[in-house]
């Protein structure tokens, strides 16, 4: 059964016959016999009573409101695809990592609204394994992400740098690693630490980098807010490894310091993750675009606020 027998049984049964129906459908008459042959053929029952009047036989009858029901529901579907193409998304989720929802995102988005202002934008900070996880469940469009290769090598997955930022560590004005001119990675060993939760690219970078000089954390809290990363540090002798775009606020606190790691070459890479049929949506392309443009070189009075 296809769409344009079914079609044409709607046109016959509209204008009850075949010529004008053939006229309606774009094709010649000839085309209109065969599409209902094929059609009547399927459903097992002639559909129409043949006579100078071409009326619906009662097997016609009762597949009538059915053959309405699917043009009409393919009418709405390409009738979505065409809002989508023209740019008509009724919303755009993003997830995106702590940092990048703090300190980057807000004049991104204020742009986006401007150029799509009917477009509901939802945004959420997520750890960087999650932001993945619900893009790849087609819960939100866009992920804002720590780089890790291993979890974004699908052919459908669309990569774009957006900016690499190194790594710090934050602690306590007091605390007895704060008056060392240089830290090693057995100082930043030998003190508990403050780590993202499970799920975020930091806490597996803490990991790696310390596995990679044969060391292992004292002890760790898990948190997943930067305000409460900066209160647990000011409190005692726990420090953090941070990115540095999560310690535009800690430079201003007179009660925190922050220090270079040992590498103080050693970087992040926060990376735009959205998939291949998503940038054919103009909202989408744009919101990726307008990202790109605005994060692919840091903001340096942000960073150095």
């Amino acid at each position: 059964m296809r769409l344009e027998q079914l079609q044409a049984f709607l046109a016959i049964a509209a204008t009850g016959n075949f010529g004008q129906a053939a006229q309606q459908c774009g094709v010649t008459q000839s085309t209109v016999s065969r599409q209902i042959q094929s059609l009547e053929a399927a459903v097992g029952m002639p559909l129409f009573h043949r006579s100078a009047q071409v009326k619906l036989t009662l097997a016609g009858e009762r597949f009538l409101p059915y053959a309405r029901k699917i043009c009409s529901s393919w009418d709405n579907a390409r009738a979505e695809i065409n809002d989508l193409l023209a740019g008509n998304q009724s919303e755009l989720c993003v997830a995106a990592i702590h940092s990048v929802c703090a300190y980057h995102l807000p004049p991104v988005l204020q742009q986006f609204c401007r150029m799509y202002p009917q477009t509901q934008l939802r945004v959420t900070a997520l750890g960087s394994d999650r932001a993945l996880k619900v893009l790849r469940d087609s819960l939100v469009d866009v992920a804002i992400v720590m780089n890790n290769r291993f979890l974004t090598a699908s052919p459908d997955m669309v990569v774009m740098p957006l900016y690499k930022e190194s790594v710090e560590v934050l602690l306590s004005r007091h605390h007895p690693l704060a008056q060392k001119e240089k830290l090693s990675w057995i100082d930043i060993a030998s003190y508990p630490q403050v780590v993202f939760k499970d799920g975020y690219g930091m806490q597996r970078y803490v990991q790696d980098q310390l596995a990679n000089h044969g060391l292992a954390p004292t002890a760790t809290v898990e948190l997943n807010s930067l305000d409460a990363f900066r209160g647990l540090v000011r409190q005692g002798d726990m420090i953090a490894l941070l990115p540095q775009s999560a310690l535009v606020e800690a430079r201003t606190d007179s009660a925190l310091v922050v220090k270079p790691l040992p590498d103080a070459m050693d970087m992040r890479e926060v990376v735009l993750v959205t998939t291949s049929d998503r940038l054919e949506i103009p909202p989408i392309q744009y919101f990726c675009s307008l990202i790109t443009q605005l994060l692919s070189q840091p903001r340096l009075d942000t960073l150095s606020a």
